[in-house]
């Protein structure tokens, strides 16, 4: 009985042996894991959400989120970044939306501008102080020169007219012109050969053209076709006294876009005035030398915006 159990127990491991290696070779079947080792079940996750009546999503990753989520989060972070970034109060209230959007611009642009405290400043074309005239001077500019110009018409030979006129003197290697005087209107007029002439000297605007004239009648009379043309007072110089001694230190200093001075090269102040376009030179003393103008009301004008500004640097 023990020979019969034997073979059984033979036969069968033998047959056992022999069907693994076949199914190995073949890879039809894999042999059967051991009941310990085995993995459990994977359960079904929609038998298990039809049997719960709810979805689990927690196997899910983070980004899978549902599309309320995400929208939720995303008005969130869109609120924060306004609030942050622009200072929009979250409080605003929607009657405010109704004020236009010219006094809203405005109102931010002013704001901008009084908080800043690095705001450009634009540069501006300098312009000349206006000081509020309450009074007249009572001084009147004395002119003490004028140059004006006009042309013969007609080129000059230099050297036939120093000759030939008294009062006039050439000398090529100073001066490319004719030097010639006259005593009344007491002149002096620069002659070039280009027909041009220069009359200084005159005190008066009718003075002047009556120079001009009397210096071409002396040209005509030598004998060359000259004409009275384009006649033009180019600078008018003028003078007077404030009686009254200046601080130019101080002047300079208030009005430095105007104005300088330097002691060591020049005693007086230079200020150079925009609107009339006139120089004037200002001296300790209280004397004003106004130069620069074409017309005698460009030298009234400037005086009278000038006065004002000295009387209030006056000397104590």
């Amino acid at each position: 009985m023990d020979e019969s159990a034997l073979e059984r127990y033979l036969e069968d491991s033998i047959a056992n042996d022999s069907g693994f290696m076949l199914g190995e070779e073949l890879g039809l079947q894999s042999p059967t894991p051991h009941p310990q080792c085995a993995a459990p079940p994977v359960q079904d996750p929609s038998a298990k959400s039809s049997a719960s009546g709810e979805l689990d999503l927690s196997f899910l990753p983070d980004e899978l989120g549902t599309q309320e989520e995400r929208d939720q989060e995303g008005d969130q972070t869109s609120v924060l970044g306004v609030s942050q970034d622009s200072a929009i109060c979250l409080g605003f209230n929607s009657q405010d939306s109704t004020v236009p959007e010219t006094q809203q611009s405005g109102s931010t642009s002013e704001q901008g501008m009084g908080a800043s405290s690095f705001y450009p400043i634009t540069p501006m074309t300098p312009m000349t102080p206006m000081t509020p005239v309450t009074e007249r001077s009572g001084i009147i500019p004395i002119l003490q020169n004028i140059v004006s110009t006009v042309n013969l018409g007609c080129p000059l030979d230099l050297k036939f007219i120093a000759l030939q006129a008294r009062n006039a003197e050439y000398n090529p290697k100073r001066f490319a012109a004719v030097i010639m005087r006259i005593r009344e209107p007491r002149t002096t007029a620069l002659i070039f050969s280009s027909g041009k002439m220069v009359c200084t000297g005159a005190k008066s605007e009718e003075q002047s053209r009556l120079a001009a004239r009397k210096y071409a009648r002396v040209v005509q009379k030598l004998g060359f076709p000259a004409r009275f043309m384009d006649f033009k007072i180019q600078n008018m110089v003028a003078s007077c006294d404030v009686c009254f001694p200046i601080r130019l230190e101080g002047l300079v200093l208030t009005h430095q876009q105007f104005s300088s001075y330097e002691p060591e090269l020049f005693p007086g102040l230079i200020y150079r005035m925009v609107k009339p376009r006139i120089v004037l030179l200002i001296f300790v003393s209280g004397k004003v030398v106004l130069t620069g103008a074409k017309e005698r009301a460009e030298i009234y004008e400037a005086f009278e915006n000038i006065y004002p500004i000295l009387k209030g640097f006056r000397k104590q």
